[in-house]
């Protein structure tokens, strides 16, 4: 059964260590996100309809709002592996220009070798992760951006798309999608109205749909999904005293169980799990 090791949570967005054996459904991320394997078995991630290897010497990068999945092999052993997930808004105020790293076309390959540079900044990372006590801030972010900066200059378009003038992420969309959306996300609470949301942008059901998968390369309830887990992350980050039943019923679960399924399937781990191997950051002034 996969597993959290140590999720570290602030400013930055989240770092965890996942020992994972099970498959994950396909879902997306508001965050830009990192994979680099840590110890264990090779094994692969699905991105843009491609099964991409992650081992010592490659990286799998996935751009915000981009649909992907942990695909693990039956009768293969663990792996560990360091994720990250890292907030758009931390990585520009460090860099400007990286703000643009909550577009879905950020990362110019899902794929990537591994300079011995970036393995370097990776293994720091990695030691720290495994180290005793709450990492110092300052040292994290530290180790953090170091190995972000080396990834991001040699395999993103940052530079491109600023030369471009484009927009931030919301730009990239159909206005009627970007309404749609940010409804979607503000409401993770129960199901969705389909209806309600397609005629709100004048739209059919049908073209809605169809509109929505082209924009975004998702279905309006990957996305809504996304709401979910974002909630949940919150929730469980913030509030040790909360109880899980009244985080999943917040969330419209029916029942705690098909809360806890849904959080694994998405993450690798239980709720319940997570919370214990979670420290979180309180912002800096």
């Amino acid at each position: 059964m996969s597993s959290a090791h140590r999720i570290l949570h602030g400013g930055f967005g989240r770092v965890a260590l996942l020992d994972m054996d099970e498959s994950l459904v396909p879902h997306a991320h508001s965050e830009c996100h990192v994979l680099l394997k840590v110890s264990g078995e090779d094994t692969y991630f699905s991105v843009r309809n491609r099964r991409l290897p992650l081992t010592d010497r490659t990286a799998v990068l996935v751009n915000a709002w981009e649909p992907h999945f942990y695909d693990h092999q039956s009768g293969a052993a663990d792996t560990l592996i360091l994720a990250l997930y890292i907030e758009p808004s931390w990585l520009s105020a460090l860099q400007r220009g990286l703000a643009l790293s909550g577009r879905p076309d950020f990362f110019s390959s899902p794929c990537i070798e591994l300079t011995s540079r970036i393995r370097h900044h990776a293994d720091l990372l990695i030691d720290a992760m495994f180290s005793f006590g709450l990492v110092p801030q300052d040292r994290l972010e530290e180790l953090l951006f170091d190995l972000l900066i080396g990834i991001t200059e040699k395999h993103s378009d940052w530079r491109h798309l600023a030369r471009l003038r484009v927009g931030v992420a919301s730009d990239f969309y159909d206005a009627r999608i970007r309404r749609a959306s940010q409804f979607i996300l503000d409401y993770p609470q129960g199901e969705l109205d389909m209806e309600g949301i397609a005629r709100q942008c004048g739209l059919s059901r049908a073209h809605f749909f169809s509109l929505f998968k082209k924009n975004t390369g998702m279905t309006p309830q990957m996305l809504a999904n996304i709401g979910k887990m974002q909630m949940a992350f919150r929730c469980l980050s913030e509030s040790r005293s909360g109880t899980l039943g009244n985080l999943s019923e917040s969330l419209g679960f029916s029942e705690q169980g098909h809360f806890t399924r849904f959080f694994r399937r998405h993450i690798g781990a239980s709720p319940s799990q997570y919370q214990k191997v979670i420290d979180s950051y309180t912002p800096s002034n």
